[in-house]
């Protein structure tokens, strides 16, 4: 029993490394973002696409800032979603993740 239970504990954590590997930020620049209901429909959007772990928007800069535990989703999949909840990005921003400077 311990076996299994040391098995299943040792693989989570394997994936978990596994997928913070891959982890970035990325920083979506948009135009057409007014109001705090626009604020809630990206966050709404970006929170259902696969892939994302955090999502901040911030009115005041215009800018979405998006935590990534994997390679998806992918740029062409942030652009659509963001042209598909009505707004415009003008500039697409990859980060690396902060963990692999340290």
């Amino acid at each position: 029993m311990k076996k299994i239970i040391l098995l299943t504990l040792f693989s989570t954590l394997s994936l978990s490394f596994a997928l913070s590997l891959n982890a970035k930020t990325i920083e979506i620049d948009v135009h057409g973002m007014t109001c705090a209901f626009c604020v809630d429909t990206l966050n709404r959007t970006f929170n259902k696409i696969a892939g994302v772990t955090q999502v901040q928007i911030s009115m005041k800069t215009k800018k979405i800032r998006i935590e990534t535990a994997s390679e998806l989703p992918r740029i062409e999949m942030i652009k659509q979603a963001v042209l598909d909840a009505g707004f415009t990005p003008t500039k697409v921003t990859v980060f690396p993740d902060e963990k692999d400077k340290k």
